[in-house]
């Protein structure tokens, strides 16, 4: 897949979500994602709000290992390459249940931390993250497999990641380009927001099942306003326990070769867990 790009393309989902199971739907005609602008702006609304709440009161949830990393995180306790980032953030995560992925899942164990206040905050993130599994299928139509290649055994009970940011000294989400992704040849390109659409990035893991087709995208936020900027990250996974190498329909598509070896997800994500978070 190029990744020697100078602009961000715009992808429009709606037959993903009008009729992913019909394997014509790539070539149909795009339409909009179906989001209802008011979700979107509630949801950036109520994350607003719940940064501007002071400490004491964001703190009632803060993360601990205790929690299995769920939770509020202040600026500077998450880390990224072994510097602090300028951020706060909630972290949600798949509950995880007392042995249910035995000792592989064991620092995932908790229940989320939804804030109280403010109120329908997690009615609103909950209704938010419903479109995932419905990209997925479309991400697996264009790679030439089935709809359904990444559910069943793979990713058919999938394990979930959700960052609730705000980014203090950011100018606000609708008018600045503070996210920008890296091409091939490493430029970093702006991602200026437009409205109603989605920012979707590669992972790690699709880069393994896809032999490298697709790339996991290097992103990055700077900081260049006095304004403050809310972003809602969701990441779609596979199962916890799933062991990832490349499938045999792309390995075709690039000639045969296994250019990545096999990776269990959830031994990925604990490792980044534990190298992410300063405990105070």
């Amino acid at each position: 897949m190029a990744m020697d790009f100078s602009s961000i393309p715009i992808i429009d989902i709606s037959p993903l979500l009008a009729k992913s199971d019909d394997p014509k739907m790539a070539e149909d005609p795009a339409k909009g994602h179906g989001i209802p602008d008011s979700l979107l702006k509630g949801v950036r609304d109520i994350t607003r709000r719940f940064f501007e709440l002071p400490y004491e009161e964001k703190a009632k949830i803060k993360m601990t290992p205790a929690t299995g990393f769920r939770g509020y995180e202040k600026i500077g306790e998450n880390i990224t390459e072994g510097a602090p980032d300028m951020h706060e953030a909630i972290d949600c995560y798949r509950e995880v249940t007392k042995g249910m992925y035995g000792d592989l899942g064991k620092v995932m164990e908790g229940y989320n931390q939804w804030p109280q206040n403010p109120p329908k905050f997690r009615v609103l993130m909950e209704e938010y993250i419903n479109l995932a599994k419905k990209i997925m299928r479309g991400i697996a139509l264009a790679l030439g497999g089935s709809p359904y290649e990444f559910e069943g055994d793979r990713a058919g009970d999938p394990f979930w990641v959700m960052r609730i940011i705000g980014y203090p000294g950011l100018s606000s989400d609708d008018d600045i380009n503070a996210l920008q992704v890296r091409n091939r040849s490493g430029e970093w390109i702006s991602a200026p927001p437009v409205p109603g659409t989605f920012v979707c990035n590669i992972g790690d893991m699709l880069k393994i099942y896809s032999n490298g087709l697709y790339e996991s995208t290097l992103h990055r936020v700077i900081n260049n306003s006095s304004k403050y900027r809310v972003s809602v990250v969701y990441f779609y996974e596979t199962n916890f326990d799933t062991a990832v190498e490349p499938l045999d329909t792309y390995k075709t598509r690039t000639k045969g070769d296994k250019k990545y070896e096999r990776a269990v997800y959830g031994e990925h994500l604990v490792r980044k867990v534990l190298t992410n978070f300063v405990e105070e």
